[in-house]
């Protein structure tokens, strides 16, 4: 039995595209007037660039792995 082109492998494996979903990330910054605000606090070592990552019990930025623990 033959192979198939690869050609037509390929285009067997193709998928549909769906809708695309608004992304979060806009959920983090709030808009008064001219002015941006960001509402998660930024990294100390890294910068203003960089934020923290909000868990339970503690912040942590994916950059440079800082991490501050929540006072109980």
């Amino acid at each position: 039995m033959p192979r198939p082109d690869k050609k037509d492998r390929k285009d067997a494996q193709k998928k549909t595209k769906g809708k695309k979903k608004p992304q979060k990330k806009w959920t983090h910054y709030l808009i008064e007037g001219d002015k941006l605000i960001r509402k998660l606090k930024s990294c100390p070592k890294c910068g203003e660039g960089v934020h923290l990552a909000q868990h339970a019990d503690r912040a942590s930025c994916g950059r440079c792995g800082y991490t501050e623990f929540a006072k109980k």
